[in-house]
């Protein structure tokens, strides 16, 4: 599998990635009522897609990756277009330390599908929230591996039903699914289509 951080530089040059980010920030946007006084956290933000479509719904808003070169691409994207509310911090989920600060919102875009233990994200993502936050993530549906292909070591999507009760088991209430995109690879006959869904939960 080719890297992210090979990948990091014609990232944004795909205009299906932008339209599903879009769609995604459209989505949470319906769903969870956005403010400029919330502090945002996006994690696996690569290049920052999501968070630009969201930066004017919400207050400060941190962006975590694990990829050196996306965040790289990211950091000069927020260089050329002078911004200074949007932290940038390289961050594996499952083992490095989480920031002392805690969030309003937490969100990501087909993130969830490459951390190995879910349970243990989710449970990381529930202490980085502040007392109401939301989580938002976005990933795939349940699939059979096509998606990605031989090689690939993560998760082929989530069952719906499944998540739901992971993020309940960690402390998340109000779990709720929507579609709110579909990604499609192959021509013709050969044409499959992948649907992404929003999970929308709430801490307590």
């Amino acid at each position: 599998m080719i890297s992210f951080d090979d990948k990091a530089r014609t990232w944004d040059d795909d205009p299906v990635k932008t339209a599903r980010a879009e769609a995604i920030a459209a989505a949470i946007r319906a769903q969870v009522p956005l403010a400029p006084a919330l502090r945002g956290f996006e994690f696996g933000c690569g290049t920052g897609l999501l968070s630009f479509a969201l930066r004017e719904a919400l207050g400060p808003i941190t962006l975590s990756d694990n990829s050196s070169g996306m965040l790289d691409v990211l950091r000069a994207k927020l260089t050329a277009r002078g911004i200074t509310d949007m932290q940038v911090l390289q961050l594996d989920l499952l083992h490095d330390p989480l920031p002392d600060a805690q969030f309003d919102l937490a969100y990501s875009a087909m993130t969830l599908h490459h951390i190995a233990d879910t349970d243990a994200a989710l449970a990381r993502l529930y202490t980085l929230l502040a007392p109401g936050a939301y989580l938002c993530i976005a990933d795939l549906d349940a699939e059979d591996g096509s998606f990605h292909g031989a090689g690939f070591d993560g998760h082929n999507g989530f069952e719906r039903s499944e998540l739901s009760a992971r993020a309940q088991r960690a402390g998340f209430t109000a779990v709720d699914f929507s579609t709110v995109f579909t990604l499609s690879k192959g021509d013709g006959a050969q044409r499959r289509d992948y649907p992404v869904f929003l999970m929308v939960a709430r801490k307590p």
